[in-house]
């Protein structure tokens, strides 16, 4: 089986899909989870339920904010899918500060865990976010990122820096993972495609911000799996230092609007839709340039918006016993 590799926030929605594939691929796997009230318990368990028997499976209840947690992982650990932060952009504009300690302190702590134990792999869960309102289309991992709008999308980009520190004095290897929108079965409640189809399906109306223009590259949770699962392979081959950034989008945006019509023609019901001003911290569009990825990685995403919509709203349905 081999060392085992450690997930943080392994119960949320990107990390038990990550976990149920390492799984099903022989690998051995620790997750730590502190099971965030940020929305409810129960939906985390759900999430675990496919995978939180499996023998090959331990779940660490601890907050990466405490570095005891980290003295609960037993044996070697060859590599570390740092996924567990304080998500969601319009909330860190309410509470900065705990986007601070959680995701800037929660990762200099795993980093310095790592450090301490001579582990040298992170593959890092960054965020489409840090490149604000970027006026250049699409997003290249190169584009200059001094501009964000956000205490989440700052608190992303810190901790990329953080990354390189570590990377330069320790002689870590790392990546950092730009996601782009994730989306799928399970995904957070708080999350748009999530809330508009549940609202959609029972009848209650959807709240829109802005005037429908705003635009977003979403991406199918198993191509964004697929793709960490691609940095993995490049982080395990490494023989020299490495550190690089990759976007994972689908690189197809699509206005607010024209993803509500998507929704409501997959759902088969016709959305009451309250259209409120645009909210600060949200960023006009975002737009992965993928080619970096496709070439290095071989990452390719294969679920196109329509798909994926079509997938989740039959796992919406089953969800609302419909």
């Amino acid at each position: 089986m081999g060392n085992s590799i450690l997930v943080t926030g392994c119960a949320g929605f990107i990390g038990s899909h990550v976990v149920e594939v390492l799984l099903q691929q022989g690998h051995a796997v620790v997750g730590i989870d502190n099971f965030d009230a940020f929305y409810p318990r129960a939906t985390k368990e759900r999430n675990l339920s496919n995978f939180v028997d499996h023998p090959s499976f331990r779940l660490i209840e601890g907050d990466i904010c405490d570095p005891n947690t980290f003295t609960k992982v037993e044996g070697a650990v060859e590599m570390v899918i740092h996924l567990a932060a304080k998500a969601g952009v319009r909330p860190s504009i309410e509470d900065p500060q705990a986007y601070i300690q959680t995701n800037i302190q929660g990762t200099q702590n795993i980093l310095e865990w790592m450090r301490s134990h001579g582990m040298r792999k992170l593959l890092f869960a960054s965020s489409s976010s840090v490149y604000g309102n970027n006026a250049q289309i699409p997003f290249r991992e190169d584009d200059g990122l001094d501009l964000p709008i956000s205490p989440y999308a700052f608190t992303k980009k810190a901790c990329e820096l953080q990354n390189h520190v570590y990377h330069h004095l320790y002689g870590m290897d790392i990546i950092n993972l730009r996601f782009f929108t994730v989306y799928g079965e399970r995904q957070r409640p708080d999350l748009a495609i999530h809330k508009f189809t549940e609202r959609i399906l029972e009848g209650q109306p959807i709240q829109l911000y802005g005037d429908g223009s705003s635009s977003r590259d979403y991406t199918y949770v198993g191509d964004t799996v697929d793709g960490i699962l691609k940095a993995m392979q490049r982080l395990s081959a490494a023989t020299t230092p490495l550190f690089e950034t990759y976007n994972l989008g689908n690189s197809h945006p699509i206005s607010l609007s024209d993803l509500v019509a998507m929704i409501e023609a997959k759902a088969g019901v016709e959305a009451v839709l309250e259209w409120l001003p645009a909210q600060p911290g949200d960023v006009e569009t975002t737009f992965a340039a993928i080619d970096k990825a496709t070439r290095v990685l071989g990452y390719a995403p294969k679920t196109t918006l329509g798909e994926g919509i079509e997938r989740f709203v039959a796992w919406k349905k089953r969800e609302l016993g419909r």
